[in-house]
């Protein structure tokens, strides 16, 4: 049954290229952590802490002197605020070199017991910087920075923490999506493969047929026959498995295809091919020619006594696109509407591998007969051609 027109099914899906994960030594993994970005945070940060004793300060009639203490303060907070940081930096970057994944909770404690320490540090160390010693009167003040810089420092380390963690869920989600998108290729080229195998031509077992009866009544055709096919054959077994083929190619095959079954139908049969020579190196599925020209022979110009005919022509259309006619002067649509196995495959093919970038539609030929038109995006590749393919057979 003739199949009438039918619109192109949706894209497939096709997969992107997976991420992969970086290793980091000790000091790397610090510099995530102790760098110019969080170094900045921590000074805004301070800053705003000194800013909370400013009107106070400002009370005072000397602005030299309120300008000093400004600045002391600000280096004092500093001082246990980059000490926390590095603490906070050096904890994560020996976690990430032990293992990988969540942090435990024993990790997690030994982690603010790291950054308590470096807090209370940072308090003596001011005592340092400032010239002063730890006596009785200043342990109030030495477990108060400690005590606020351990709090300041412990939320700063569970920031650190849980947005590793979720940046390490995340490329793992990435990796794993990249991994199911590589595998859906794989599954989306067997699938081609396998089309590729069920368009194969299914003229040979005739033309085998008819070369075993003209040797018996015309061995010359016979011969003439038989050496067509062989020469058919070895430019389309190679095809009929590669995942690329040019129009120069496929125009070489059909001419062939059809030179042989112009020998079995005589002169029922007429064809020709034109394509322009500076298309000849564009890219072409391989076989969705010959499934449009097996079409046009069996649902076309073999249902009539008096055959018909079969132009293929090709040209540009529009921008960046190639357009590929099969027109024959068959019997044109007949019966209800229907979807061959060759030409539903074609459309998954097309469909598979442009998406909506490539068409397969079929229309009538006035007077009699039936168009076959695909449109592809028109993609050149290395090898070239200066063959012209007007005058062919009519």
């Amino acid at each position: 049954m003739r199949p009438t027109p039918a619109t192109t099914p949706p894209p497939t899906l096709v997969a992107t290229a997976p991420a992969g994960s970086v290793r980091r030594g000790f000091l790397g993994e610090f510099r995530r952590v102790f760098n110019l970005r969080t170094v900045a945070l921590v000074f805004y940060i301070c800053l705003a802490m000194v800013a909370a004793n400013w009107f106070p300060l400002a009370m005072v009639d000397d602005s030299g002197q309120w300008f000093r203490q400004t600045v002391i303060n600000l280096r004092q907070t500093l001082i246990s605020g980059l000490l926390a940081l590095a603490a906070v930096a050096a904890v994560r970057a020996a976690m990430a070199r032990r293992a990988t994944g969540p942090v435990p909770r024993r990790a997690f404690a030994l982690g603010i017991v790291a950054v308590a320490l470096a807090a209370l540090l940072s308090a003596g160390v001011r005592l340092w910087v400032f010239g002063a010693t730890l006596d009785d009167t200043r342990w109030p003040w030495f477990i108060a920075v400690g005590l606020l810089w351990t709090l300041v420092g412990g939320l700063a380390y569970a920031l650190v923490v849980f947005s590793q963690e979720d940046e390490a869920a995340r490329a793992a989600l990435v990796e794993q999506a990249c991994a199911r998108e590589a595998l859906n290729v794989q599954v989306t080229q067997a699938h081609l493969s396998a089309l590729q195998a069920q368009i194969e031509p299914h003229f040979l077992f005739n033309t085998l047929a008819n070369v075993k009866r003209l040797y018996e009544t015309a061995p010359g055709r016979g011969r003439e026959m038989l050496s067509s096919l062989i020469d058919y054959l070895q430019a389309a077994l190679p095809g009929m498995r590669r995942a690329g083929s040019t129009l120069a190619q496929e125009l070489e095959l059909a001419r062939a295809y059809l030179t042989i079954l112009q020998m079995r139908m005589g002169e029922r049969l007429r064809f020709s091919v034109e394509a322009p020579a500076d298309l000849l190196d564009a890219e072409m599925p391989p076989l969705v020619l010959g499934t449009l020209l097996e079409n046009a022979i069996k649902h076309g110009i073999g249902a009539l006594p008096e055959g018909g005919r079969i132009d293929i022509r090709a040209a540009r259309e529009g921008d960046g696109r190639l357009r590929l006619d099969v027109r024959d002067t068959g019997a044109g649509f007949v019966g209800e509407a229907g979807s061959g196995v060759g030409l539903a495959n074609t459309r998954s093919r097309l469909a598979a591998l442009y998406g909506d970038d490539a068409q397969l539609s079929l229309s009538m030929n006035p007077p009699r007969g039936v168009v076959a038109s695909v449109v592809l995006p028109l993609r050149r590749t290395t090898a070239t051609s200066d063959a012209s393919w007007q005058g062919q057979p009519a």
